[in-house]
């Protein structure tokens, strides 16, 4: 039986209605973010650019009407989780047969200023049906301009970032939670681990663990749940040097940065509400 093959595009953290923080935050954090876009479906971002994936930090514009309001259904933190495909069509076409709660394709774009020149990056993506998880936004993206996106301009950054490595999910019962990825990538994608089980998409992966595990891994530096028993919780970067991120945070005054054996951990208080662990 095909299915789709499990690949991250990128990460969404949701500023909700506060871009100007979000974009201030990340750049002292060292992240180069491209300039501000804004998205045909009425949301507007801010990129961090990597190897093969990226961050986007989202939110609505100051009276941002109708569109895109299900930003406001979820507190400021970890919100998206988008992964990769170059057949949006066909890969709907997959998922509908595995009975996988997913919409039809849905087309959308944003304008890009590339030297000088408006261009216009365009996107194909498949969502997941609204409430099947609790957590967050979970949906396929294919690029149809991915020169507008993957730039080498834009890939290099203080804090020596390459890739996203790891996202933290919390569910109380991780193993039924990773039930819905079993039936859309197959049994072979998701393993057990301590506290939990991973779904593998190449040289990343997903954690689905309790919130008792999170706070063992993270304590202080763990976010607040905002009263809900599944969010999306943490993020874990590929750097291309440690010493380099935390000379960065230390230029910076980015305070609650503990180092960790050969990773360094950044409290979810200074990032809006998401941990941020680096190692490379």
């Amino acid at each position: 039986m095909v299915l789709p093959a499990a690949t991250l595009d990128h990460v969404v953290i949701n500023a909700r209605d506060d871009l100007d923080t979000a974009h201030q935050t990340y750049r002292r954090l060292g992240f180069r973010l491209t300039e501000r876009g804004h998205h045909s479906l009425g949301s507007m971002n801010h990129l961090a650019i990597f190897g093969s994936d990226y961050l986007e930090l989202i939110a609505l514009p100051p009276g941002g009407g109708a569109l895109r309001r299900d930003l406001l259904n979820y507190p400021t933190g970890l919100n998206g989780l988008v992964f990769g495909t170059d057949a949006a069509a066909s890969t709907y076409g997959l998922l509908e047969k595995q009975g996988c709660p997913f919409d039809p394709p849905l087309e959308f774009s944003r304008p890009v200023e590339i030297s000088g020149h408006t261009e216009e990056a365009r996107f194909r993506g498949i969502f997941m049906k609204p409430d099947t998880v609790t957590y967050g936004r979970v949906y396929f993206c294919q690029h149809l301009t991915r020169q507008f996106v993957w730039r080498d301009e834009w890939r290099n950054h203080d804090n020596g970032v390459v890739a996203v490595q790891r996202m933290v999910i919390v569910e109380n019962d991780p193993k039924t939670a990773s039930e819905l990825y079993v039936r859309t990538f197959g049994a072979d994608a998701v393993r057990d681990i301590e506290g939990g089980r991973a779904v593998i998409m190449g040289n990343s992966r997903v954690d689905i663990v309790t919130d008792k595990t999170l706070r063992g891994s993270f304590g202080s530096a763990a976010p607040d749940p905002a009263g809900r028993t599944g969010y999306m919780a943490a993020l874990t970067f590929r750097t291309s040097s440690v010493g380099r991120a935390l000379k960065t945070f230390q230029a910076n005054n980015i305070a609650d940065v503990e180092r960790r054996h050969d990773a360094l951990v950044v409290s979810a208080r200074h990032a809006l509400n998401v941990t941020l662990e680096f190692i490379e």
